[in-house]
């Protein structure tokens, strides 16, 4: 897979050198001088120019390119290089990265956005999931269809607790990925039992994120109802 990298500054090499591990091409383009350090990551390839421009798109040959990944420190240059590569070259996938949380809703699928990637919102959600227990920890937003990966670790007297999987309807919109269990990563299948203790992660619509919380909540105890907005 091509991939072109828009910001070639610590979070763009990071991205790439995980990516040409995994055995993908990579083209990393920057306007600055000092932040093209080939050596650096020197299995990529590497362009001096501005993402923000056709000239500079066009010379990365866009069109060639599977998924554009906008990893700037500006999130209006990622915003243009997102609407460019999406409109002008026809890239599948499009990833940006957020760097302010004011400017998140900007991010969709209007600007090209297929998946938009939020620093401070990720660290946030990390740390919820680590210390909640019976909460739902949004993890990421899908611009593209306006779905969410969701978490909620099932606690102590959840009605859920000893119910098998294909026994639970689900809200509408909202699909189990996967139960983490201890050491172990299952595939949900509808014999397995849910357990206190299991993190879940789903992938649900706004709207059915609350529906979702009150029916893995311990018994009796519904939750009060909030605007998806409040979360995002």
């Amino acid at each position: 897979m091509r991939v072109v990298i828009a910001g070639a500054g610590a979070v763009g090499r990071s991205v790439a050198a995980e990516l040409l591990e995994n055995g993908h091409e990579v083209l990393l383009i920057d306007k600055s001088p000092q932040a093209v350090s080939v050596e650096r990551v020197p299995e990529a390839e590497w362009l001096l120019a501005d993402a923000c421009e056709i000239a500079a798109l066009d010379e990365a040959a866009l069109e060639r390119c599977q998924v554009v990944i906008a990893a700037s420190g500006d999130d209006k240059v990622n915003l243009v290089v997102s609407l460019l590569a999406k409109t002008e070259y026809g890239v599948p996938r499009v990833v940006a990265r957020v760097n302010h949380p004011k400017n998140e809703w900007l991010f969709n699928d209007a600007w090209g956005v297929d998946v938009a990637v939020s620093t401070p919102r990720l660290m946030s959600a990390l740390v919820e999931e680590a210390v909640s227990i019976g909460d739902l920890v949004r993890l990421m937003r899908f611009s593209q269809g306006e779905a969410n990966l969701v978490e909620l670790t099932l606690p102590e007297g959840a009605a859920l607790v000893g119910t098998r999987v294909g026994e639970v309807a689900w809200p509408q919109d909202t699909a189990l990925v996967t139960i983490i269990r201890g050491a172990r990563v299952l595939i949900p299948d509808p014999d397995d039992a849910l357990a206190a203790g299991d993190e879940l992660l789903f992938v649900a619509a706004p709207a059915s994120e609350g529906r979702l919380e009150d029916l893995l909540s311990p018994r009796g105890q519904k939750r009060p109802r909030e605007d998806p907005g409040d979360r995002a």
